[in-house]
């Protein structure tokens, strides 16, 4: 097998769900016969070990900042700024040192912010340009959009998650901003494109499902209000805890199934079957849910400005209907949303991957040669 390239993925920390929508680049990039080298924390090293095989893998875990049980999100990660600026400094080094010793040629980092390379072609993997701000601080969005702005301009390329036309699932966190020449709209990226179809059971159950996501400790909490609300309810439920390092099912509560991780084409065939869906609002959760053509009840993350915005931003259009956590009960309304979005969205994502990956690639190879004539 020619293998052209060593090229280092690099998924944000915070929660699963950077490393989940890392996991398409990858097999499209291992298609292409390319060594591809997975740098991240031990659960996201443990989710690609899961669904790919012929990777390798460095352990370069990036800043998680957490949650706090109490105080906004937004406050919260200001105390965290001085750790994050010290974080970016020391990851930005670390990766000089990995691009020496493993001889990597590209370098793909989702959402972590020193993580690009003046020596080599440097791939930015973003949802949102723009950060949402709550109500009394929005007025220094702009200030953040420039500062994100600055973060991607020293990239040689930045990836956007999403579908570039009217029929989006970013909103404004992505649309409708001056954006540099560097970024690229890529679709929707999604575990659950051109897997295989599992084995389905004839005789399969009724079930609902709960997909889990997100750090701790608002995890814990939402999975502790749902099963209170979701034992006694018909028909069953599966709640899928989302941790690749443990397999299988764990327990039973009442008339809940828990399962630690499941196999992606698994997990699909699960999820297309259920009657109905819970889940976080997180963007990568969305995007398999769209890719799915499935809709779902979305339960936004307290305080987290970027999941409170998109669970708004879709309910609005119909795609998936929202609740807010404090405002679970016994006895939770199950009401599907109207699910409009176009049959041909996981074609043309696709095909916008493959002509974006063509893209950089094709310019790391021109650099590549540029170095070894001395031109």
């Amino acid at each position: 097998m020619n293998k052209n390239y060593n090229i280092l993925i690099c998924p944000l920390e915070w929660g699963l769900g950077h490393a989940a929508r890392m996991i398409p680049i990858a097999r499209k990039l291992r298609e292409m016969n390319y060594n591809v080298i997975i740098a991240s924390g031990d659960d996201h090293l443990a989710l690609f070990r899961n669904e790919l095989t012929g990777l390798s893998y460095i352990n370069f875990k990036g800043f998680n900042p957490g949650y706090s049980r109490h105080l906004p999100q937004y406050l919260y990660l200001l105390f965290k700024i001085p750790g994050l600026i010290y974080h970016i400094i020391t990851e930005h080094s670390r990766l000089k040192r990995i691009i020496a010793e493993y001889q990597i040629d590209l370098v793909i980092s989702d959402n972590r912010f020193g993580l690009w390379n003046k020596n080599i072609t440097s791939v930015y993997v973003t949802h949102m340009p723009l950060i949402p701000l709550p109500k009394p601080l929005k007025f220094l969005e702009p200030v953040g959009v420039y500062l994100h702005r600055k973060i991607i301009e020293k990239y040689t390329f930045c990836l956007i998650p999403d579908m570039p036309g009217d029929i989006n699932l970013t909103g404004r966190l992505s649309h409708g901003l001056k954006l540099p020449d560097n970024v690229r709209y890529v679709g929707i990226l999604s575990r659950f494109i051109d897997t295989e179809q599992a084995f389905r059971d004839p005789l399969k159950l009724r079930h609902n499902t709960v997909i889990l996501s997100g750090p701790e400790p608002q995890r814990e909490i939402l999975k502790q209000k749902l099963i209170k609300a979701l034992k006694d309810k018909e028909p069953m439920t599966l709640m899928l805890e989302g941790k690749p390092s443990k397999r299988g099912e764990i327990e039973r509560n009442g008339n809940i199934a828990f399962y630690n991780h499941l196999p992606a084409s698994e997990m699909k065939e699960i999820i297309k079957d259920s009657d109905y869906i819970i889940s976080r609002s997180g963007y990568t959760t969305i995007m398999e849910l769209v890719s799915l053509k499935c809709t779902a009840l979305i339960i936004p993350t307290p305080g987290q400005t970027e999941q409170e915005y998109l669970a708004e931003y879709l309910a609005e259009k119909g795609w998936f209907t929202t609740i807010s956590q404090n405002k679970i009960q016994e006895g939770i309304s199950l009401i599907p949303g109207k699910v409009i979005w176009e049959d041909e969205i996981n074609s043309q994502s696709s095909l916008l991957l493959a002509e974006v990956l063509r893209e950089f690639l094709d310019k790391n190879h021109k650099q590549g040669q540029s170095k070894k004539t001395g031109q």
